[in-house]
């Protein structure tokens, strides 16, 4: 083997394990703290457009960039911190990702008011089918379309479809009581 297909070899196998780690440990589980619920959806908004795996290798990053997805802090940005952002080579660099990110904050924050938190207002509102949840989200926080939502809503257990049911992780995700088992 080649010195460059030992490299492409090992970076396939960090791929894998990367994709894995989400996989098994984080897709479709349920998150009971706001801050990193409010991550998750920046997350899904970064990755319009690209591969979840930029995201995926971009994680720590945002984390880093957002003040740990600290919805307090991200609603008080300035003007300083957008432009922070976006000359953040470590994260996505686009202005509506960045500015829908800072909003959605604020509105987290009034959310979190009304209903005690953000997962008290998933949990208000559920359930609902997933165009029900777009409407929703649409008039509630910026750049959330289709997709942005319904993979929000897969991977924290409020829609089901993360996994199917040959997947040996979809047994362990059952355990933790994903929001799409309760029909009400």
């Amino acid at each position: 083997m080649s010195y460059c297909q030992a490299i492409e070899s090992m970076q396939a196998e960090d791929r894998k394990l990367l994709h894995k780690n989400y996989h098994d440990k984080r897709y479709g589980y349920p998150i009971h703290n706001d801050d990193e619920l409010f991550g998750r959806l920046i997350l899904e908004i970064n990755q319009a457009g690209l591969s979840w795996e930029t995201i995926l290798k971009k994680e720590a990053s945002f984390r880093n960039a957002y003040s740990n997805f600290s919805i307090k802090k991200i609603a008080a940005y300035s003007e300083k911190d957008r432009a922070r952002l976006l000359g953040d080579a470590g994260i996505i660099r686009n202005k509506l990702k960045v500015n829908a990110a800072i909003e959605n904050a604020k509105a987290i924050l009034q959310l979190q008011q009304e209903f005690g938190s953000f997962e008290n207002w998933l949990s208000h509102h559920h359930p609902k089918t997933k165009e029900e949840w777009v409407k929703l989200f649409k008039k509630t926080f910026k750049f959330t379309g289709g997709e942005i939502v319904g993979e929000f809503l897969m991977s924290i257990g409020y829609l089901p479809g993360a996994h199917i049911q040959a997947c040996p992780i979809h047994k362990e995700v059952l355990k933790s009581k994903p929001m799409w088992m309760n029909k009400q």
